[in-house]
């Protein structure tokens, strides 16, 4: 699974000890690659730095079998595991804040899950790289890649995340005062979710259109929303109905009812206590304070007021803490990086070392055996051998000879040439061209001395 910017997954430890099994006894590096993807997505929200050393290993992994050259259907298997491990290196980087570089994974992703076919991982990163943008400000480039998103899982029928896309061109427009297109992006959101009978995606379009019209001064219409959004949540036990009972508060106060608006605002505090999200907390509790000053009730009006100021204060701290963290990580991560550049560096040093001590030892042995076979053509004169006999020595030393000389200049005829065939071909007949006026030299002195010695 190519993750999202959008996605949340809890941690299972059932599930992590079993992938941890796959990556010990695992005989196949398409299952071992694939389980540190898992494992990643495991942890990756409450552990970002180990998710990324396991991804690391996945995208290496990956790397090393698609260099080795695999089959057509195992190559598609590592192409779809490398893309997939870009991106999730890409989302790190993201939220440590180095966008640069997070775009620069995302696009390399990007380019591999294009080559695999992987459709759907393409939508993802298309996601992705819109909420980049989106939040750099540039909302003319988010919207690109989020229609971009859409049309693909609109080819894949992928209704769920159609309704996801759609939600998300409904937040760029609102966001930007475009109502009517918000409007119309929500609405049709609304629509595929209530076919596939996604309720919580559901409550969220109900929830945005009702914030729309709240701020349009539409509160009757705000509220018929908001409203709907806060049943299914409460049917669903989802979290996220202290903001609907906030909602719902904010509008009856606004349409001059305090006491419907301090109920929902005291209904949503007890919601927002019992999960114990500050941010959650702090909108009640501003909104009490408001309540219980339009009613004189100033004591109670202070304490809420206090508890608004904590929990803010709170997610500014938390803020906070989570950037520090971030650099720290960023700084471990980029650290490993730097350690394994230079053992990637040592690595092929001694590579290099021991092709060079291979290639010299070849060499010596070869320059001996040239060396033995020409002190043989030196001796026969001495040894009664057949002219013809004496031709095939002469000609077998020379070609020996020939072949090494090749041998050792070919790196320097690679470099002057840029593996240019014709270059290459010509630097060989240069060679050839030195080689034969010795071998005639040498065949007319010896055969001027066996004639010599046969007489």
């Amino acid at each position: 699974m190519v993750l999202s910017t959008l996605a949340t997954y809890a941690q299972d430890q059932r599930a992590i000890d079993s992938l941890k099994s796959i990556i010990e006894t695992g005989k196949h590096d398409t299952s071992i690659c694939n389980a540190y993807l898992r494992w990643g997505e495991q942890i990756y929200l409450n552990d970002p730095d180990t998710a990324l050393v396991l991804w690391q290993k996945a995208h290496d992994i990956a790397k090393e079998n698609l260099d080795s050259g695999p089959s057509s259907i195992l190559e598609k298997k590592y192409l779809s595991s490398f893309g997939e491990a870009l991106n999730n290196i890409g989302y790190i980087y993201e939220h440590l804040g180095d966008i640069e570089k997070g775009l620069e994974y995302y696009r390399r992703s990007l380019e591999i899950l294009k080559e695999s076919g992987d459709k759907n991982g393409v939508a993802t990163l298309f996601n992705n790289i819109a909420h980049i943008y989106y939040h750099q400000g540039d909302i003319e480039e988010a919207l690109e890649y989020y229609n971009m998103s859409l049309k693909i899982l609109e080819e894949i029928g992928d209704k769920k995340s159609m309704a996801g896309s759609l939600n998300n061109i409904g937040q760029v427009h609102q966001n930007h005062g475009n109502v009517a297109e918000g409007f119309e992006y929500y609405f049709k959101s609304l629509k595929i979710r209530e076919e596939i009978g996604d309720k919580n995606g559901e409550a969220q379009s109900l929830n945005n259109i009702g914030t729309i019209y709240y701020d349009q001064g539409d509160n009757e219409r705000a509220l018929e929303y908001h409203l709907k959004s806060l049943k299914i949540r409460e049917e669903m036990g989802n979290k996220n109905m202290a903001t609907s009972l906030y909602n719902i508060g904010d509008t009856y106060l606004n349409m001059g009812d305090v006491i419907l608006a301090k109920e929902y605002a005291r209904k949503s505090m007890t919601v927002a206590k019992e999960f114990g999200f500050p941010d959650d907390i702090e909108a009640p509790a501003k909104l009490l304070s408001k309540v219980y000053r339009m009613e004189g009730d100033f004591k109670n009006a202070l304490e809420m007021y206090e508890l608004h100021i904590q929990m803010r204060d709170s997610i500014k701290n938390e803020e906070t803490q989570k950037a520090a963290i971030r650099q720290q990580t960023k700084y471990e991560f980029e650290k490993v990086q730097l350690v394994k550049e230079q053992e990637e560096k040592e690595s092929a040093r001694l590579e290099a070392e021991v092709t060079n001590r291979r290639d010299n030892l070849q060499y010596s042995v070869i320059l001996i055996a040239i060396l033995v076979l020409f002190g043989g053509v030196l001796s026969l004169g001495f040894v009664n051998v057949s002219e013809r006999m004496a031709e095939g020595i002469i000609f077998f030393s020379f070609l020996i000879l020939f072949e090494f000389l090749l041998v050792l200049a070919d790196p320097y005829i690679e470099n002057w040439s840029s593996g240019a065939p014709g270059i290459k071909l010509l630097f060989n007949a240069g060679i050839a061209a030195l080689i034969f006026p010795a071998h005639a030299f040498f065949e007319s002195r010896l055969k001027g001395r066996l004639v010599k010695s046969s007489a």
